[in-house]
């Protein structure tokens, strides 16, 4: 082989390897990249995020209930069952009123309360409006009396767990499943008589796809909401009625609250919206358990 030709044969060697080399490194970057992709991203607290949206309790949180509801933390889906709910009771959390239209649903957080439960129970009768209760546990057992006086009022029960903890979603689904089945079981023996906890509404919204299942599995539908009062802040009268009027158009599900503190502003404030909602033609009702 003439100089030439050896010299000729390097040049090729040379641009053999570059292009075995370039080819191995888009491999290994395409192969780097792809291991690091995830196709279906995951996201934290979803389910506070889309199913509790805004229908809660908070102070200010965000959906609005004494400590932070939300409307349902979620936005309210009334679709299908979810697994181990019993037939026709989704685990999805529901807005929509049973009757369906124009009607509303006036909910009631976080009592039952010496003083004001009964002075909302007044405001209530006196409009011939029948509202749901999310109680407390352990409230619910210190006042039984109270408990058996809104049923005896046509009035549901909501679960409200034990403990009114905001944070529930974020703790174990042991902590989960017993705040709520012992509030439920707290509010049952107070309501006696056979009563049921017809619904679960999380603290704050703070809704898990595990609560949600464990509420329906036991007979409770998850309940948001869609008109947040701000009631327990205390922001005057009426604010609380501003609120209520401006938010309507969100849907059907009302957060008042008679536990938590001084609710003279609520009492009154809930007096003038039950008038506003007969002055408008709007009935009031029950959230729905099953699906459409």
């Amino acid at each position: 082989m003439t100089p030439t030709q050896k010299q000729s044969l390097r040049a090729r060697l040379a641009v053999g390897a570059s292009a075995v080399a370039v080819a191995a490194t888009i491999w290994g970057v395409t192969t780097l990249v792809a291991a690091d992709e995830d196709p279906a991203p995951r996201h934290e607290n979803a389910a506070r995020q889309s199913e509790g949206g805004t229908s809660g309790d908070p102070k200010g949180d965000p959906k609005g209930e004494s400590k932070g509801d939300t409307k349902g933390d979620s936005k309210g889906d009334d679709g299908k069952p979810g697994a181990g709910a019993p037939a026709g009771l989704p685990d999805t959390i529901a807005h929509a009123s049973e009757l369906g239209g124009n009607a509303v649903n006036i909910t009631i957080d976080d009592g039952p309360d010496p003083r004001w439960t009964p002075q909302i129970l007044d405001v209530l009768a006196r409009h011939d409006v029948k509202a749901t209760f999310c109680m407390i546990g352990p409230q619910a057992a210190a006042h039984p009396d109270l408990v058996k006086k809104v049923v005896a009022g046509g009035h549901r029960l909501c679960d409200h767990t034990t403990s009114h903890d905001t944070a529930m979603d974020k703790k174990p689904v042991a902590y989960q499943e017993a705040q709520i089945l012992d509030a439920k079981k707290q509010i049952e023996e107070a309501a006696g008589g056979g009563a049921k906890v017809e619904y679960y509404r999380a603290p704050g919204g703070a809704f898990t796809p595990d609560s949600r299942r464990i509420a329906a599995a036991h007979g409770m539908r998850p309940l948001g909401w869609n008109v947040d009062t701000k009631d327990f802040g205390k922001p005057g009268t009426a604010a609380i009625v501003d609120a209520v009027k401006r938010e309507m158009g969100n849907g059907p599900t009302v957060l008042f609250h008679d536990g938590g503190g001084d609710r003279r502003q609520t009492v009154a404030a809930l007096d003038q919206v039950l008038t506003w909602l007969k002055d408008q033609g709007r009935p009031t009702g029950f959230p729905v358990r099953t699906a459409p």
